[in-house]
């Protein structure tokens, strides 16, 4: 799978000012924008200005603080707005405000913050919202060790907002792809109403790597749909073949209600049993019915594997290493790796499973990603399902991941 495969995130965006102050934002005004060593949370930043973020709320946090501090220097540039916020409870809440008014909405946190955001999250998919948060994982839990890298936040990326509210979690291995999942995160939250997660690793938010930036006109965003209808039709939650819904912003002169109760179409609150059950099939639907927008998987050296290795982030780069010297000592050994993490890839996986023998899981955690892939291969025998887990705040190397093939060969 090619880069322009793994992705399909491009935009428009018009040049920055004459006299750039800095190299990277001269990078930033060239048509055709060279080659940069870029910091992966810097990646994240210039992502969210070419996907036309114009608001960003937050509060400093390790080891995501680069991401504010960059946007705090750029957003007044571009005519946008940067709030550091008292805490991350009002970071969330700021940009579900700043959204509701027709702005393109961010913020970024860590562990700690992710928990507090939780609330608020739930209440931006409920009222179909679009904002995005952007969780650069850390050890945890509590304080944990800010400055180490983890994967701990894969499940509650999914499941931390309670109640029934559908995720959509996207998750890079490498800068560059930190900059187009950037892009495509709010995009998606633009196109779907919902609040939409980008998964980063501390490793990656820290390392550098040359990227080469796409031009800006061949780097495609996507707005939220607007209504046609008089003010007088206008239903704020709208029903349609694909649950996409047009969104008028506040002083637009569309009249309708927002809450965290159960609501109509309008947004009113409501107790009748089938207009709550109409709200939560919406929310589900919306997901469920385009799950072939969403869903993104990397297939790498699977086409005559017997071993696969199913990784994300970081440590699917070390996966990639060790199938490269598995490989070159005649191992058949393949990996997975999903850029989206929820909705989980169900059917390709699957597929993709179908004729392995074994299927190891390298994660930085005590077991979470294995949970969805026992779930899809049930039909392994004893030993076909193999975990690799670090909590000390260290990568999985390559030399673990080879070991542990050379264990099941």
């Amino acid at each position: 799978m090619t880069e322009k495969d793994k992705t399909k995130t491009t935009k428009e965006k018009s040049s920055l000012a004459a006299k750039p102050e800095s190299k990277l934002e001269e990078i930033q005004t060239k048509r055709e924008r060279k080659t940069v060593l870029m910091q992966g949370n810097e990646a994240v930043a210039y992502g969210a200005l070419d996907a036309g973020v114009d608001f960003f709320a937050g509060y400093p946090i390790t080891p995501s603080t680069e991401i504010a501090e960059i946007l705090a220097a750029e957003l007044p540039k571009r005519n946008g707005a940067f709030i550091q916020m008292e805490d991350e409870l009002a970071s969330i809440c700021a940009i579900i405000g700043a959204s509701l008014a027709g702005a393109k909405a961010l913020t970024a946190t860590s562990g700690p913050g992710f928990s507090l955001m939780q609330e608020g999250i739930g209440f931006a998919k409920i009222t179909e919202t679009p904002c995005v948060v952007v969780d650069v994982q850390r050890v945890g839990p509590s304080t944990g060790m800010p400055t180490s890298p983890a994967q701990g936040d894969l499940m509650q990326s999914k499941w931390g907002s309670h109640g029934d509210s559908p995720a959509i979690v996207l998750y890079p291995d490498s800068v560059k792809e930190s900059y187009e999942l950037t892009i495509r995160a709010v995009n998606l939250s633009e196109k779907y109403r919902t609040c939409v997660i980008l998964l980063l690793d501390e490793v990656i938010a820290h390392m550098r790597e040359a990227v080469c930036l796409p031009d800006i006109a061949n780097v495609r965003i996507i707005n939220r749909i607007k209504p046609t209808v008089p003010p007088q039709w206008y239903k704020h939650y709208d029903e349609n073949q694909k649950y996409l819904s047009p969104l008028a912003s506040f002083g637009e002169g569309y009249r309708y209600h927002v809450t965290g109760l159960t609501h109509d179409s309008h947004g009113f609150p409501t107790n009748k049993p089938s207009e709550a059950a109409e709200m939560m099939e919406r929310l589900r639907k919306k997901i469920s019915y385009n799950i072939r927008d969403l869903v993104q998987i990397e297939s790498y050296e699977m086409e005559d594997a017997k071993i696969a290795i199913f990784a994300a982030g970081i440590t699917s780069r070390a996966a990639k290493a060790a199938i490269a010297t598995a490989r070159a000592e005649g191992i058949k050994v393949g990996l997975l790796r999903p850029l989206t993490i929820w909705p989980f890839p169900d059917d390709a996986v699957r597929k993709m499973l179908r004729n392995v023998d074994t299927v190891i899981v390298p994660e930085l955690n005590q077991g979470q990603l294995i949970h969805e892939v026992q779930r899809l291969t049930k039909d392994k025998s004893d030993g076909g399902l193999i975990p690799i887990n670090k909590v000390s705040g260290e990568l999985i190397t390559p030399n673990d991941i080879l070991n542990k093939i050379k264990e099941v060969c």
